[in-house]
């Protein structure tokens, strides 16, 4: 009697800081040693740009050599398209995991709205792949990943092993901290935040006005069950994320309307 080999579980890279940014380099490390890795990522930064697709423009997909021993794609266009190009061109069966990041910066509360990061990973989850978003909160290009390569891997592992609930991914934020100063994993809630925004108006060399966005992120809210919470007391956060957006709760009430 033979036994069949099982095969090695097929891993997804990707991420919106682009495919040279220092994040996806960590990531990559981070779970090389857990199954066959491929990279799709994009060509250039594209952060903010939620779950954005590309439509009205041909999308370009190079392959490129850029980690040793790891397939390595990057995209013309947005982390959404890449993960998209990647299922349909480039895979020969649907990835057991797709992680995304390391994102330079918080993704944590109302980030995961306008998040390249989170939505990359969001679209692996809607083709029914067990994904996960990764953020530093760092946006330092200088920034030191050692406490999020080892959570990453320790995560992904995790995930690959035990899986996730149907239509749900993760949220993963980690302090900008050493090893030993992080008191561990919590899993939470996305707190309720957002941002007091104005747009500076200026004047370009032509006399035409220009506007740039700025404004200061705000949490409002006090619960010692968020991700806000467990950031600024030196835990990595994990906030389960589900891409229903229907205010089940609401049905209900607003029901009486009609």
């Amino acid at each position: 009697m033979t036994t069949r080999k099982k095969s090695k579980p097929l891993i997804l890279v990707t991420n919106d800081d682009g495919v040279t940014a220092p994040g996806i380099a960590a990531l990559v490390e981070s779970v090389r040693h857990l199954g066959t890795v491929v990279v799709v990522a994009p060509d250039s930064p594209q952060s903010g740009m939620g779950h954005a697709i590309t439509i009205h423009d041909p999308l370009r997909l190079t392959h490129i050599r850029l980690f040793k021993g790891i397939e390595t794609y990057q995209c013309s266009g947005t982390p959404v398209d890449c993960v998209k190009l990647a299922v349909d061109k480039i895979l020969h069966r649907k990835p057991d995991l797709c992680v995304s990041g390391i994102n330079h910066g918080s993704n944590s509360s109302i980030n995961v709205i306008y998040s390249g990061t989170m939505s990359a990973a969001m679209e692996a989850a809607i083709e029914g792949i067990p994904a996960i978003g990764f953020s530093l909160l760092d946006y330092s290009f200088e920034a030191d990943f050692t406490a999020a390569r080892h959570y990453a891997s320790r995560i992904s592992e995790q995930v690959l092993k035990k899986g996730l609930p149907e239509n749900t991914l993760l949220n993963v934020n980690i302090p900008k901290l050493r090893v030993s100063k992080i008191k561990g994993i919590k899993v939470c809630r996305q707190a309720t935040a957002k941002y007091d925004e104005e747009f500076a108006e200026r004047v370009d060399p032509r006399n035409n006005k220009y506007y740039w966005l700025t404004g200061k992120f705000v949490n409002r809210d006090n619960g010692l069950d968020t991700d806000e919470w467990a950031l600024s007391n030196n835990y990595v956060s994990v906030v389960p994320v589900q891409f229903d957006l229907t205010a089940h709760h609401a049905i209900q009430h607003i029901s009486t309307y009609f």
